[in-house]
């Protein structure tokens, strides 16, 4: 076992949730509140890089606290009865991490009742710890407070844990604790996107394969899961 815990994104990294789900739901959100303006699905997934969707919505649609309480319970609607795939391959990295005696984490910008929800619906393990979106905004990545929390609570050394997400808040919130990052560059093939993150990251995997051959080694013949 290469890591003792895994931290996995959610929104893909995990499942395919930001072209099939949440990209959609802001663009009928603008046509709903803000006619006339539209966001592609490639700004959208750069503005969810770097600054962050927060400021995406302060800075380009002068968002105010109000609307945005309006915007996530409009989200929250939204996702309730729509639920993304995870992406092939997840599965088994996170079986095979939890059979050798790992953790598994989930740090994301998702509620943890969505993440527990899409997990249970593709037959994820049950992760041993989630931050989510429910938590106050200082205790939401990139503030290292979540990653700092699962090494506390599981006992880790910075090196034991490996952050594995698509954007830079994650990288972030990674870096300030000292703990190895996986850019996962599965999602998009943004070259704004992957160009930072070969330039910045360690690792980066273009694919789930590629993680998983990385977690566990290119012979591994365990069972695959689909």
């Amino acid at each position: 076992m290469k890591y003792r815990c895994l931290v996995f994104d959610h929104d893909d990294t995990t499942v395919n949730s930001t072209a099939t789900i949440h990209h959609p739901c802001f663009e009928r959100f603008l046509e709903d509140y803000y006619p006339g303006r539209h966001c592609s699905l490639e700004e959208y997934f750069i503005k969810n890089f770097s600054p962050g969707f927060l400021p995406m919505c302060r800075d380009e649609y002068g968002m105010d606290e109000s609307m945005l309480e309006i915007e996530t319970r409009y989200w929250q609607d939204y996702v309730r009865t729509r639920i993304p795939d995870a992406y092939p391959g997840i599965r088994e990295i996170m079986r095979r991490q939890k059979e050798q005696g790992g953790y598994t984490a989930v740090i994301s910008h998702s509620f943890r009742e969505n993440i527990l929800r899409d997990y249970a619906k593709n037959d994820l393990p049950e992760p041993d710890l989630i931050f989510g979106w429910e938590m106050p905004p200082e205790q939401r990545k990139p503030s290292p407070w979540p990653l700092r929390e699962v090494l506390n609570r599981l006992s880790l050394r910075p090196e034991e844990a490996l952050v594995i997400d698509d954007l830079k808040p994650g990288y972030d919130m990674a870096r300030s604790c000292g703990v190895p990052f996986a850019a996962a560059g599965w999602a998009n093939d943004i070259p704004e996107i992957e160009g930072f993150m070969r330039d910045n990251c360690s690792l980066y995997f273009k694919n789930v394969s590629e993680l998983k051959d990385y977690l566990f080694g290119p012979e591994d013949k365990g069972g695959v899961c689909t």
